[in-house]
């Protein structure tokens, strides 16, 4: 059952964190392994939006590579990890096993500190993840425990992409390295120079604290369904009519959207282009604490209640100091790595015969 009023978010208001797409859920009957639970160093780097010119492309391509073959990167580091007797040793350290397959507490800790703000701020809220997170960890090492055992590693193909991740991961690292811009970057002065140019972009739009009552009818519902949706509809709105009626009373024994209902129907709080247009139109005209008439959308019924409102602000420079300064140093570390490959270019020349690069793609021709 959807119960979207946002815009672009047919999940919500189901699954409020962000990027959590590597996180699932591993138990006997349920075995769902991802190819990449912990995310390397070159993924936590944004993908320039605007490269332009062979240097551009030559920064790209980098980067791509790298990002295509460090999966097998990870199991060259895990060849090497049992190879050294790294993996089923008894150590107070160990916080989960299957057999004598381990997992230690400073490997759960370098996975969490290599994750982003968004996904750390993920696992604060939701605790479990990080059972599912060790869970899933110790199913990659069993599957790498039997490959190796079956010198899966060494197969010709593989080989090759142990290789070619190894050349990659140097490659990557070294031009993070001498792209890194100096730990003093950027200054006070700079971060205010940011700023000033840039308010007009950190304007935070209206938001809105919503609850909702959901009622379920789809477009295409029969007359039996829309008629029960109905008489449900006007039961709900005699109840809110009532002196002294509390919203939430009512959402929790009435929305039949299970997630928000437990919480008295809250949403929580949303950016004024997060919502459909539909919604959006309804809410201009409200105040706080005052409450829509039903809404129509193509899942149902909403009745909607404002319970707080935040005027279009822009955040002092201290409220977003931490945010901006990496916002900075990633754009600086995009610009050195143009710079260096630019230089590089200049050096030594790339002499490419694009005739025959253009039969790579034709497969008519041999």
């Amino acid at each position: 059952m959807k119960t979207n009023i946002c815009n672009g978010r047919s999940d919500f208001p189901r699954n409020t964190r962000s990027n959590e797409w590597w996180f699932h859920s591993i138990s006997p009957k349920n075995i769902c392994l991802v190819p990449f639970l912990i995310r390397n160093f070159a993924s936590l780097r944004p993908w320039p939006t605007k490269l332009k010119g062979e240097i551009g492309r030559s920064l790209l391509c980098v980067r791509f590579f790298g990002r295509c073959l460090l999966t097998a990167g990870w199991l060259a580091a895990g060849c090497a990890a049992y190879a050294a007797g790294e993996v089923g040793s008894s150590d107070s350290n160990v916080i989960a096993r299957v057999g004598d397959t381990e997992v230690k507490l400073d490997e759960i800790r370098s996975t969490i500190e290599s994750l982003d703000a968004k996904d750390q701020a993920a696992l604060a809220r939701d605790p479990s993840l990080l059972t599912q997170t060790v869970r899933t960890l110790l199913m990659r090492r069993v599957v790498l425990k039997e490959a190796l055992a079956k010198h899966w590693d060494t197969e010709p193909a593989v080989a090759t992409l142990i290789q070619r991740a190894r050349d990659n991961t140097v490659v990557e690292s070294y031009l993070q390295s001498v792209s890194k811009p100096p730990d003093s970057y950027p200054s006070e002065a700079e971060l205010q120079a940011a700023y000033d140019a840039r308010k007009s972009q950190l304007l935070v739009p209206r938001q809105f604290r919503i609850a909702q009552i959901f009622v379920a009818l789809p477009k295409n519902a029969d007359k039996t369904s829309t008629e029960k949706a109905q008489t449900k509809l006007e039961t709900i709105k005699k109840s809110l009519h009532q002196s002294g009626a509390d919203f939430a009373s009512v959402a929790k024994a009435n929305s039949e959207e299970p997630e928000s209902a437990t919480r008295g129907g809250e949403l929580g709080w949303l950016n004024e282009s997060q919502i459909q247009p539909e919604v959006r139109s309804q809410l201009g005209s409200l105040t706080k604490n005052s409450i829509s008439e039903p809404i129509r959308l193509d899942d149902g019924w909403h009745i909607l209640k404002i319970i707080d409102i935040k005027e279009p602000y822009t955040p002092a420079l201290d409220e977003i100091r931490s945010a901006l300064a990496q916002q900075l140093r990633n754009e600086k570390t995009q610009a050195n790595s143009q710079a260096y490959l630019g230089k590089l270019l200049q050096q030594t020349p790339v002499a490419i015969n694009e005739l025959a690069l253009s039969k790579v793609l034709n497969k008519s021709e041999k």
